[in-house]
């Protein structure tokens, strides 16, 4: 079938996008779905600092390919072995596979699924299939983590899709795909925050502010939100957090351990830079736990002082898709959504159609917005 969808021909692509055009709006050819995927049409994707860095080059990945790995859309063709989806089924995608049978998934951690960062690397779906390609002359059109969402339709397989109950309109329903897993995941599954414990989120882009509303919702106190935009620390003030820093100022961690009382129980970095890394590690108290969910440059790397990992018993962990396991925590983030213990829609800054996207991704690249989406009608 012909779709229109946005196709990145080659990477890197320096900004401003508005000029250069990285992404080419364009028909493009979709194959039918094999027997253990999904076609489905696409009602929202978001822009994500995880498409930006395929765009800018400081995440490789074969091109040409359609990115867009946090979307949420409707069924409109179940292959023939799946049997728990039929036409009109309300979804949202998850941007790692998971086959369900490796050694991360047989022990409760599919972001690590093995197979899934297998195929995404490759480009193509789980059955090491690809089903887009060039409208002219059928060259191969490589999958963004398994969804390729900025286009129209998207063939993509059952183990990257969860279904769940309509009623949230596809903008904010898209944001569950990877902004809320990610951040809401690294506070809730990798930090394990208990009520009272203390927070600090560095880093407030769409996926740092889902995990402040993460930290907010798991009781925690303080909270200390810490960025280089004095813009997104108001907002995270409205949010919930207690205490903002500039990020650039440089007694900010002499500043944060003053006002926590020697520092947090967990820091999260969400910046994907090694500098708020340091600054996430530095304002940690004896005997907590720092985080990084920031996806940074592959070639970056960051000293840490052994004797404070034995001396103060540290912990440096790591978290992908927040070590979610997609069929339990999306719905269980939705319902804390329709709750209003997990106010999504405040994330949102921007509803943008398909002919916009490179546009978006300059506000994004420049850290002018926060959460923009793409909807499709």
């Amino acid at each position: 079938m012909k779709i229109r969808a946005a196709v990145l021909k080659h990477s890197p692509v320096k900004a401003p996008f508005a000029e250069s055009r990285p992404l080419v709006i364009e028909e493009v050819e979709l194959d039918q779905p094999g027997p253990e995927e999904v076609l489905i049409k696409i009602g929202a994707a978001g822009l994500c600092h995880s498409d930006l860095s395929v765009i800018n080059g400081h995440r490789p990945r074969p091109t040409p390919m359609v990115l867009g790995h946090e979307a949420a859309g409707t069924v409109v063709k179940a292959g023939s072995n799946i049997r728990d989806l039929k036409e009109g089924d309300i979804v949202v995608m998850a941007f790692q596979p998971t086959c369900g049978c490796c050694l991360p998934c047989a022990e409760g951690r599919p972001a690590l699924c093995v197979p899934g960062a297998e195929a995404n690397g490759k480009g193509v779906l789980m059955s090491g299939e690809i089903r887009l390609h060039d409208w002219h002359d059928h060259h191969d059109i490589y999958h963004h983590c398994g969804v390729s969402g900025y286009a129209e339709y998207a063939v993509i397989s059952r183990h990257s899709i969860v279904k769940v109950e309509p009623g949230i309109p596809f903008a904010e329903l898209a944001l569950f795909g990877c902004a809320v897993q990610t951040g809401v995941g690294a506070v809730m599954n990798t930090c394990n925050v208990h009520p009272g414990q203390s927070v600090a989120i560095v880093g407030l882009g769409g996926v740092g502010l889902a995990a402040l509303l993460g930290a907010v919702a798991s009781g925690a106190i303080p909270i200390v939100a810490i960025d280089l935009s004095e813009e997104k620390l108001k907002v995270a003030l409205q949010l919930g957090a207690t205490h903002a820093f500039l990020a650039s100022d440089p007694d900010v961690v002499r500043n944060v351990r003053e006002a926590t009382g020697g520092g947090v129980d967990h820091a999260v970095e969400l910046a994907g830079a090694v500098a708020a890394f340091e600054t996430a590690y530095k304002i940690t108290r004896r005997g907590g736990q720092t985080v990084t969910a920031g996806l940074a440059s592959p070639t970056s790397t960051f000293p840490i002082p052994a004797v404070n990992l034995v001396a103060d018993e540290r912990t440096v962990k790591g978290s992908y898709m927040g070590s979610c396991v997609p069929q339990r925590d999306i719905p269980r983030f939705i319902s804390l959504y329709r709750a209003g213990k997990l106010p999504v829609d405040k994330l949102l800054t921007g509803v943008l159609t398909l002919d916009q996207i490179n546009e978006g991704f300059d506000l994004l690249d420049q850290g002018k917005a926060i959460r923009q989406v793409v909807v499709f009608d």
